[in-house]
Formats: structure tokens, C-alpha cells, sequence
């Protein structure tokens, strides 16, 4: 697969404790970007954050939190994101999706990745 130029960032901001069917969220959604064919997927752990129900979440020792701030971060072109976001309705049922025009530099695989 070759990208290059313009294409969309897509961040779903979700909690490390959120799960889909007994197993993390976050995990479902890269599984489901894999099959789904897109470019890549990463997922960032936060150290600190709040949401929509402003309660903070921590790594600080004395308020140790059990569900920190994750952001999955997918890119690709603009359409295979739009064609995505269904399972994103089907999957995020608390967090907030974002997505933003980037422009890919380069995008290239390690020998032996099969693209």
C-alpha cells in the first residue's frame, strides 16, 4: 500500500478500562482497523486526562487510577476513514472521535512487513 499526500487522522479518545465483549476497546478497534485494511493503528496510553464527566484520571501514587486516558490513532486516506467510522458508532459508546486533514511525508514498512 502506498500513502503519500493528503489524508485524515482519525483519534478516538477512550478509557483503558472501556471493553467490547470481555476484552479492551481499544484492542477491538485496532483488530477491527487491521481487517477493515487500513494503513496502521497505534494506541497511547495517557498519563493524565479527563473527559465529558470531568473526573480525572491518574498515574500519580496516591490516586492511582484504574482506567487512564488511551487514544487510538489511526491514518489513512480520507475515504477508507469515513468508510470506517460505522464500527467506530457500533464500538465507542463513551469517549470522543476526532478526525483532521494531515498530510503523510512517508509511510514506509520494515523488510518483511507485508505492506
Amino acid at each position: 500500500m502506498k500513502l503519500s499526500g493528503p489524508a485524515m487522522r482519525l483519534t478516538i479518545f477512550i478509557g483503558e478500562a472501556d471493553r467490547w465483549r470481555h476484552k479492551p476497546l481499544h484492542t477491538e478497534i485496532v483488530h477491527r482497523a487491521h481487517e477493515a485494511g487500513l494503513a496502521g493503528a497505534t494506541v497511547i496510553r495517557g498519563h493524565e486526562g479527563f473527559g465529558a464527566s470531568s473526573r480525572i484520571h491518574t498515574t500519580r501514587i496516591l490516586s492511582l487510577s484504574e482506567d487512564l486516558p488511551v487514544a487510538v490513532i489511526i491514518v489513512d486516506a480520507e475515504e477508507r476513514i469515513r468508510a470506517f467510522l460505522p464500527q467506530l458508532d457500533e464500538l465507542v459508546t463513551e469517549g470522543l472521535v476526532i478526525m483532521d486533514p494531515v498530510e503523510v511525508i512517508r509511510y514506509i514498512g520494515r523488510d518483511g512487513d507485508k505492506r
